[in-house]
């Protein structure tokens, strides 16, 4: 996939540990494909590459093993886990009823500073250009999900919908030279924030239910030509 810097990936704002840091940060390289499915994973040049020791970046590959993005095998080392593309159904199955229920609580829930930064996350969406680099588009679809976990006022919710994002994201890289319009799929993103920030339950729902299945489609087809969405792999 080519050499490819760290970009900037939505960190939460406790991310204040040694642990955290690298957790985080392996994450970033891992979901935007600078380290590659399948390769080795070297311990050493994360350390020296973070500025950080050997105990917080065992401590966040542990870590990272148990969110399914690298694997340990004993006595030959870590790898950074295998795309499975026919993960995607599976990832969507669960995403469109938890991101939904998500909108749902959102809608409820906001409070006037959440509803706030909705009205933040609109103005940004309505700057967009045709133009808009793809990298910024994914950093603001982040922010936009995870601004709707957070108003949904559930921890545990929005710690689950965080680990299945980031799976889905990793996909998302993979077929992002070939996902057309990619800042038309941001932009429905606007239905939802405006159902969100009136209170409407419903409308969210339905808004976030259609944009996950919209992004399954979106990524078959590119993935795999021919395959109609919610066919078996």
């Amino acid at each position: 996939m080519g050499t490819r810097p760290v970009h900037q990936l939505r960190r939460p704002r406790d991310a204040n540990s040694q642990s955290e840091t690298a957790y985080h940060a392996i994450r970033e390289m891992i979901v935007t494909l600078e380290l590659a499915p399948g390769a080795a994973v070297n311990e050493r040049e994360l350390m020296a590459r973070l500025g950080l020791g050997r105990t917080p970046v065992r401590e966040a590959l542990r870590d990272l093993a148990r969110e399914r993005l690298v694997e340990v095998y004993p006595r030959r080392g870590i790898f950074v886990s295998s795309i499975d593309v026919g993960d995607i159904a599976g990832l969507s199955e669960v995403r469109v009823v938890l991101e939904a229920l998500a909108a749902r609580l959102a809608a409820t829930r906001a409070t006037e500073a959440d509803r706030h930064a909705l009205d933040g996350l609109l103005e940004e969406l309505a700057s967009l250009g045709r133009e808009a680099d793809d990298r910024r588009l994914i950093e603001l679809d982040q922010r936009i999900h995870h601004h709707i976990h957070r108003c949904a006022h559930n921890p545990f919710l929005a710690a689950a919908l965080e680990e299945y994002y980031v799976l889905t994201l990793r996909i998302w890289f993979v077929a992002l030279d070939r996902v057309e319009r990619l800042d038309e799929a941001v932009r429905e993103h606007r239905a939802l924030l405006e159902a969100v920030r009136a209170g409407d339950a419903d409308r969210a729902e339905a808004a976030m239910r259609d944009h996950v299945r919209g992004f399954e489609t979106a990524v078959r087809a590119v993935l795999q030509p021919g395959r109609a969405p919610g066919v078996g792999d």
